[in-house]
């Protein structure tokens, strides 16, 4: 891109997190010379938010290691962060934004990486001291204050990535915790029975206790703050801390109210390219149209901010983009860790081959639908990842004993076979 032909045009990003750090990042990489401007809804320079249920919360990582850039980096790119500042009007017929305050942002392009705000709990104890959510670093660190002395009954309702990581947290700090799952075990709409229990079989040896099959009826309190989390039996579970942990949902109200076409998100094509005219949607809120699976997927972990970030960015300065990353996920959970890769909407009816020793909890574990790997976890076994990745883009059929088979290796499976 002719950067003369650009330096009179301003592109505006809505969302100060990291798919929007990384597409001021994609515009400027593709020469871009005009204006960008991030309007950050948060106090903060834009950070990575995978550290705030892991190393962040248990107090391993400084507050500086969450930032995606230094703020003079964003000085040095010629790139405004407007921090603290909402969007509360999108023009698309007249190219205008209108922040809180009034303030009008007239923008040639721009780009809806509003992301998702964590799922309320819904009843009136969500209000109470001692009661958290987790989606921000301002959570984070509250959290990681409650939690960090220790020797307190934390009680985290629902138990999903985050609730575990969150409980794994504050086993470390020495804290009496339970987590409450509405599903058999955990984890098993997204990983099935067999590999769920893994999860669950690890937070029991490190002494939390996992109440799987359980509602919950309210949060209750006293004049102090919470003091426990009632069931759907009756029965009062005693806490100091609560941590909500049931989800989040895409923060899509600038662009209904602005007439973009929603579901599920904020539609896209596989260039990021929304309903409406030079307007595009990237990250958490964005549902985007993937040209392998051949429909729309919305993906809301951190790769996806990273890698979906700087394409989104490269297209709206004017390069071919047609995105088609397979999602990649991880975490960290006492001595585990988990990388995870493939289409978590193929595994609901698909077959699971288990590669290594699932009692040890080192394996590698496949979901196969017609004979093709459409998704692959390794726990505790380390320099895989990309080999899992290559036997999902390969499509080829493979054989379950094949696959299960450690004498065979993983390079060995995604060439096809006669």
């Amino acid at each position: 891109m002719n950067h003369d032909q650009t330096s009179d045009r301003s592109f505006v990003i809505v969302g100060g997190g990291l798919a929007g750090a990384r597409a001021a990042e994609g515009i400027r990489a593709e020469g871009f010379a005009g204006r960008v401007v991030i309007v950050a809804a948060e106090d903060e320079i834009p950070y990575i938010r995978p550290p705030l249920s892991k190393e962040y919360l248990q107090g391993k990582a400084g507050r500086d290691t969450v930032f995606v850039h230094p703020a003079d980096w964003y000085d040095q790119q010629n790139i405004d962060v407007l921090r603290g500042r909402t969007a509360s009007v999108l023009s698309p017929r007249t190219h205008e934004l209108t922040l809180d305050g009034g303030e009008v942002l007239r923008y040639d392009k721009l780009l809806l990486a509003t992301g998702a705000a964590s799922r309320r709990y819904p009843g009136q104890g969500a209000g109470l001291a001692g009661v958290h959510h987790l989606r921000t670093i301002g959570e984070s660190e509250a959290l990681r204050e409650a939690l960090r002395t220790g020797s307190r009954r934390v009680v985290i309702v629902g138990a999903g990535w985050i609730g575990l990581e969150v409980a794994a947290a504050a086993r470390g700090y020495g804290n009496e915790v339970t987590v409450l799952g509405r599903e058999s075990v955990p984890l098993n709409l997204i990983v099935g029975d067999e590999v769920g229990a893994v999860f669950g079989e690890l937070h029991r040896a490190n002494g939390v206790d996992l109440r799987m099959s359980t509602g919950v009826a309210d949060i209750v309190g006293d004049g102090t703050g919470v003091t426990g989390v009632v069931l759907d039996t009756g029965e009062v579970v005693p806490a100091d801390v609560v941590v909500v942990g049931i989800g989040a949902v895409p923060n899509i109200g600038l662009a209904a109210e602005a007439g973009l076409a929603v579901d599920n998100g904020i539609v896209t094509d596989a260039a990021f390219r929304t309903s409406a005219a030079d307007v595009y949607a990237v990250g958490d809120v964005a549902n985007v149209f993937h040209p392998v699976l051949g429909h729309r997927i919305r993906i809301e972990h951190w790769a996806n901010a990273e890698n979906a970030g700087a394409a989104a960015g490269r297209s709206m300065a004017g390069a071919e983009v047609s995105y088609a990353e397979i999602p990649y996920f991880y975490t960290d959970q006492f001595d585990l860790g988990m990388e995870y890769s493939g289409y978590a909407d193929l595994v609901q009816d698909a077959a699971v081959v288990i590669r290594g020793d699932l009692a040890a909890r080192e394996f590698i574990a496949f979901w196969v639908a017609d004979s093709r790997v459409v998704a692959g976890m390794n726990v505790n076994v380390w320099d895989v990842n990309q080999a899992v990745q290559d036997l999902i883009r390969s499509r080829v059929r493979i054989d379950a004993d094949r696959l299960a088979d450690e004498k065979i290796a993983l390079t060995d499976l995604s060439a096809p076979t006669d």
